[in-house]
């Protein structure tokens, strides 16, 4: 039977950069506006400063999809559910990767008898506290270095309380175990093929969320931004539904919350918290990996929670 042909992210994209120079003399004439350069500053700004941070984190969270053995991480863990659960939250520290790399982990956790209310509290820490975000967090936010502490306490607050929720309130009924097709082929194969596919997904949602976060910077009426921002209950809710919509690799979010100078630094806190947690993508593929009754419970549950640690956080430590 003849494979099907199916595109991917890296050769589109490079199927649109031939195309953008082909046609440059054309569409030149298009970005000569103020309004358009200014446009195409900031959104070259946010995708050159996130990118050296998402190649890194594709390559390393690879790594340990690829190179360490499940079990390792079920004899790591105590027996007790209750303990399990922060030190698989403190463990996303030394675990760099996305969101995208989480869910089959927390997945493989599972498969391997880990309780389940642990492998989420990991599930929604590695993505957020990981050595690769926090760096690019102090990056982003040169002259705010409690952000990247505040991001730090808030997110394992946040993973944590999650995990202690789901053992408290969660059904097994609601949580559908995944199963994984074995992968064939050798580990340097699978580690590439790991690598590329996470890449070309990074690299996909980072130029949207750069060009979402450029538009929000010149687009938008800035009066209108100013008046969010003003509003401190509204500003914090509508940054963390950003979050959401935006769907941005949590190696490159705090470049794009950076950007949205306007807003207090507790908004884009939540930001930061949230987008790691609960966004479009995650959603849907918590939905495929742990079955729809468990993520529509699930991520608004880690939205409020998320928002309100986020928070509280803020008026402790910024």
């Amino acid at each position: 039977m003849r494979a099907k042909v199916r595109p991917y992210g890296l050769e589109l994209l490079a199927v649109g950069l031939i195309g953008a120079i082909a046609l440059r003399g054309r569409v030149g004439g298009a970005f000569g506006s103020p309004r358009a350069q200014e446009w195409v500053t900031v959104f070259v700004a946010i995708v050159v400063q996130a990118m050296p941070f998402v190649v890194l984190g594709t390559l390393l969270s690879a790594a340990i999809a690829v190179l360490v053995p499940e079990r390792f991480f079920a004899r790591a863990l105590p027996a007790r559910p209750a303990l399990a659960v922060p030190v698989a939250g403190i463990a996303g520290l030394a675990l760099p990767g996305c969101e995208c790399a989480s869910v089959p982990v927390a997945g493989a956790l599972m498969r391997r008898g880990v309780t389940p209310a642990a492998a989420l509290a990991f599930l929604l820490a590695a993505p957020a506290i990981n050595p690769v975000v926090l760096a690019a967090t102090a990056v982003a936010f040169p002259g705010e270095p409690m952000m990247v502490v505040a991001r730090l306490v808030a997110s394992l607050a946040t993973s944590v309380a999650m995990g202690w929720l789901w053992l408290r309130l969660g059904r097994g009924d609601w949580l559908r175990t995944p199963h994984r097709e074995p992968v064939s082929g050798s580990r340097a194969v699978a580690y590439f093929a790991t690598v590329r596919q996470d890449a070309a997904d990074a690299a996909g949602f980072l130029v949207l969320g750069a060009a979402a976060a450029a538009c929000l910077n010149v687009l938008v009426p800035q009066q209108w931004l100013h008046v969010l921002a003003g509003r401190a209950v509204l500003a914090v809710v509508a940054l963390a539904g950003l979050a959401v919509l935006l769907s941005i690799c949590s190696e490159a979010d705090a470049f794009v919350a950076a950007s949205l100078s306007q807003f207090s630094l507790t908004a884009r806190l939540a930001f930061l918290v949230v987008g790691p947690m609960v966004d479009l993508k995650l959603f849907a593929m918590q939905v495929g990996a742990f079955g729809r009754r468990f993520a529509i419970r699930f991520a608004p549950a880690t939205f409020a929670v998320g928002v309100t640690l986020a928070v509280a956080t803020a008026g402790a430590l910024l």
